[in-house]
């Protein structure tokens, strides 16, 4: 194995999470060992300084029990055993010099333990260890027991800061233990609780992806965490969506293909109908030839509508043909194609301008509001009970509008919810909510909008408006 591999295979096992989180583990524990040795050691300087005082003082006491000089030998055995050169005793504002001998340099610093804080121990510290020469230092403390006012020593740094290195690797040694072990022991509960859910979830991903009809494949939700178990309820709703749009497109690609057989049928039989309407129009009978143009109309829009049909299953609408009309003929045009008259148990009232002029898709536009006035005649039709149908049109700077409206029972909350999609917005029993699909799609195709502008107990109310810049 080349260095460069390995190279490679540790950056990836470093951009996991879990690698990652190791090394955030190991940085974080580090850090908090970093900021409990300093001030560790600050205590352990003072601690070492401390107990040479106390030291001191005992080898002083020796001294002052014999009541006599004591030979140089036994005083240099007493400074040794103390770590010192010099101890220096006051009592009653009278510093006597108790234990002596020669002192190898100057006096570098003197530290007084009596007054300094927790910043002035730790800088000494980290200077103390920071300097390698061996250098005589005079400290000053308070004698134990009460026995004096102060104590002052002399000693050299060199065990100070040997004892100072020891103790800082030791400290240093343990914190890497304790870094290690609690990064193993996050990196596990990290991998156990968090990675292992995600890789899970990844599976699930990549295994409904390769099948995304399957329904087996759907994830279900099973993890504690919280935030994962969030996740995976999310995840299983849109598998869940997911799998039932596919299912629904692919019945809808099946019907397309039965209405396209239908279709073609169809318009055959409907072709012939027409051949025979135009000979209709040669008729003696004057009943006959005026209603010849009306059959030969309708039959050309059925022809349409099965043309269009496929268009819609193709997602193929063709773009419209823009000419100026009369919006009042087209309006009364819808009306008397769906056997509305001003009278009647559903009468249509039309509030259009005559002289009124849009500019559109004739043939279009008939679509849509035929759909809108077949829709609201069913409705009422259903309730048993007599009903208006209003049909009204204007302009303002920017847009031609028309309004189609009724006093029928109104749209039911499910229909006012996918009001405009295939299949899914029928408003009565059986409706495949097809007709407000297309209507939508023809009204956008005019650069327009089709909305619905109430819908209660008292009628509902659709608004069509269509850009004059197009």
């Amino acid at each position: 194995m080349g260095l460069e591999e390995v190279a490679e295979r540790r950056a990836s096992v470093f951009n996991t999470l879990s690698g990652r989180f190791l090394l955030l583990t190991v940085a974080f524990v580090m850090l908090a060992e970093v900021l409990i040795f300093v001030p560790s050691v600050a205590r352990f300087r003072e601690d070492y300084l401390k107990m040479r005082l106390e030291k001191a003082q005992i080898a002083s006491l020796a001294t002052e029990a014999t009541k006599e000089m004591i030979s140089d030998k036994l005083m240099q055995e007493l400074l040794s055993n103390a770590g010192v050169f010099n101890v220096v005793l006051r009592r009653d504002e009278v510093r006597e010099l108790v234990l002596s001998s020669e002192i190898p340099s100057p006096i570098a610093a003197t530290y007084d333990l009596r007054n300094d804080g927790v910043w002035t121990l730790i800088r000494d510290a980290l200077l103390q260890i920071a300097d390698p020469e061996n250098r005589v230092i005079r400290v000053i403390g308070i004698p134990v027991q009460q026995a004096g006012l102060l104590i002052e020593i002399t000693l050299q740094t060199a065990p100070l800061r040997t004892e100072l290195i020891e103790y800082g690797l030791r400290i240093l040694l343990l914190s890497a233990v304790i870094s290690a072990v609690t990064a193993l022991m996050l990196f596990l509960a990290v991998r156990r609780l968090l990675v292992l859910p995600i890789r899970r979830v990844v599976a699930h991903m990549s295994s409904y992806a390769d099948a995304p009809e399957d329904g087996r494949r759907i994830i279900a939700p099973t993890a504690r965490v919280l935030e994962l178990r969030e996740a995976e309820d999310a995840l299983h709703t849109m598998q869940t969506q997911l799998t039932g749009a596919l299912k629904q497109k692919e019945r809808l690609a099946q019907l397309g293909g039965a209405v396209a057989k239908i279709s073609h049928d169809l318009r055959n039989m409907l072709t012939t109908a027409q051949l025979f309407a135009d000979r209709m129009e040669g008729s003696a009978d004057p009943v006959v030839a005026r209603a010849a143009p009306k059959l030969e109309a309708s039959i050309r829009r059925a022809v349409s509508l099965c043309e269009t049909t496929l268009a819609f299953g193709r997602a193929e609408e063709p773009p419209p043909m823009l000419s100026r009309f009369a919006l009042r003929a087209l309006a009364e045009e819808v009306a008397e194609g769906e056997g509305l008259g001003s009278e009647g148990q559903v009468a249509c009232l039309i509030d259009v301008v005559p002289g009124a002029v849009i500019r559109a898709d004739r043939e279009q536009m008939y679509r849509v509001l035929a759909n809108l006035v077949r829709n609201a005649r069913q409705a009422i039709e259903a309730t048993g009970a007599p009903g208006t149908i209003e049909i009204g049109g204007g302009e303002d700077d920017a847009d031609w509008w028309i309004r189609v409206g009724d006093t029928g029972p109104g749209l039911p909350a499910k229909a006012r919810e996918h009001l405009f999609t295939a299949f899914q917005g029928g408003a009565r029993k059986g409706g495949s909510g097809l007709g407000l699909a297309i209507s939508a799609e023809l009204v956008r195709g005019h650069g327009g909008r089709l909305d619905l502008v109430r819908s209660d107990s008292e009628g509902t109310e659709f608004l069509i408006r269509l850009p004059k810049s197009m």
